[in-house]
């Protein structure tokens, strides 16, 4: 039977103006519950990420129920975990840890259900032929299996790291068949973007930390689909540049919302309200973006 008081949190980097604190509360408030939501940053902490597994033993001694794993720990996470969903497994990558009874630290990957009910949501007639993901990484790994999950035919990984782009296209190649993904080097992207039906970016360019596009502005199209995963901001210089264009554009704020409805669900057992929560994200970041 679910409780009715709960301790979580987010373990990342230069996690200070995250939305997940408010976002959960909020709704746990709503459902008359006692909810604390405790951010864990490696940066103020001077921690560094390969220590996440001694941060997720002092929140299972500590009595948390559950965290948020963000860049750049939810790969370096797995090792330290008692078991994965399937999901979280074939993603490589965990972004929600639930303590079970006992102690069990099991990890979960909520990102792929959040980009993939954003992404249904938001660009629900696009065509899904040709996709280009810029991004590898934890969140590139989540949204590239969604993405194929959405009926996309074919995904072109791009990464700076080549290795980490031929890596995650073997795994969704052994996932969803021979042919559905392919890696390429970032000195192939115009020709990609060139020929491609849209885009998905996964890196943390455009971030407040990172900003500026991630690549040259003259290589969108009037033609491409942009599909962003920052939502810190919302409006990334990437969405602004392509809707400028003319492009269909979809901002990173669904999937915040909705990885954030799965993994209460995960945390409490209950059913959270996702229109609620989306009307709540839309008035936080109005307030964010108000002038000061």
């Amino acid at each position: 039977m679910p409780k009715d008081s709960y301790l979580v949190g987010l373990i990342g980097s230069g996690i200070g103006p995250s939305l997940s604190p408010a976002l959960h509360e909020r709704e746990a408030d709503r459902q008359g519950l006692r909810y604390l939501y405790r951010l864990i940053d490696i940066e103020v902490l001077g921690v560094p990420p390969q220590r996440v597994g001694d941060l997720v033993r002092a929140a299972r001694e500590l009595g948390f129920d559950g965290l948020n794993i963000t860049h750049p720990c939810k790969q370096l996470v797995i090792e330290h975990l008692d078991a994965l969903s399937p999901q979280a497994e074939a993603l490589g990558a965990v972004n929600t840890v639930v303590f079970e009874d006992g102690g069990r630290a099991v990890g979960h990957n909520t990102d792929v259900t959040g980009f993939a009910a954003s992404f249904a949501r938001g660009l629900p007639d696009v065509s899904l032929e040709r996709v280009v993901q810029l991004g590898a990484g934890g969140a590139g790994a989540a949204v590239a299996h969604a993405t194929l999950t959405l009926g996309a035919e074919r995904v072109t990984v791009v990464d700076a790291m080549p290795e980490r782009a031929a890596d995650l296209a073997d795994t969704l190649n052994r996932h969803f068949g021979r042919g559905r993904a392919a890696a390429a080097s970032p000195d192939r992207l115009a020709g990609l973007l060139g020929a491609a039906d849209g885009i998905v970016h996964a890196t943390p360019t455009g971030m407040a930390a990172h900003p500026g596009l991630p690549f040259p502005a003259e290589l969108l199209h009037p033609g491409l689909w942009v599909a962003e995963v920052v939502y810190r901001p919302l409006e990334t210089e990437l969405l602004r540049t392509a809707r400028a264009l003319g492009c269909a554009t979809l901002d990173g704020g669904g999937m915040a919302v909705f990885q954030a409805v799965d993994a209460f669900r995960l945390f409490t057992g209950r059913e959270p309200d996702s229109a609620r929560m989306l009307a709540e994200f839309a008035a936080l970041t109005d307030v964010m973006a108000a002038p000061q």
